[in-house]
């Protein structure tokens, strides 16, 4: 399981995100229980809006912590390609433009995208934003935010457990 952590967006709650321990590796790597996680799913409230000409960046508030957040607006960038191949946030600049009208202070969010750091803080890099109806969605989502960490995540990886 560990090897594919760092494949999926964690459901996490920001107290914990924003605890991860950060490798300064090349790029960053980012730390849970020894196990590396690169994508987060966070819902909380935005608490802050500032939109420029080539991003969005906003807050979200969980109840846990305030989580940083960056929504990249010109489709250049985000097509930008590296070593590894195209950018996984590819989103067109018309999607993009779509998910920054949702995001408004007050509004409940279920957010998800890669781990980044900016000036040496945890922020997420936004690949989608929801809009949440439920309000019993965030309650739900540290439930098994929860549930994860027990069963899942704060786990020893397999090494420390036998190989298994």
């Amino acid at each position: 399981m560990d090897h594919l952590l760092h494949l999926v967006h964690v459901k996490i709650l920001a107290a914990d995100l924003l605890s991860l321990t950060i490798q300064h590796t090349s790029p960053p790597a980012f730390l849970r229980c020894d196990r590396t996680v690169a994508r987060a799913e966070l819902v909380g409230i935005v608490v802050s809006r500032d939109r420029r000409e080539k991003f969005l960046s906003f807050v979200i508030d969980d109840g846990t912590g305030c989580v940083p957040c960056i929504l990249w607006l010109n489709h250049q960038y985000l097509n930008a390609s590296t070593s590894s191949g195209p950018s996984e946030f590819d989103p067109t600049a018309e999607m993009a433009l779509k998910m920054s009208e949702e995001v408004r202070v007050g509004t409940l969010l279920r957010v998800r995208g890669k781990i980044a750091t900016y000036r040496g803080a945890i922020q997420i890099t936004v690949r989608d934003v929801v809009v949440e109806k439920d309000p019993n969605s965030e309650v739900l989502h540290w439930l098994q935010c929860v549930r994860l960490a027990k069963e899942c995540y704060d786990l020893p990886p397999p090494s420390a457990q036998g190989g298994t």
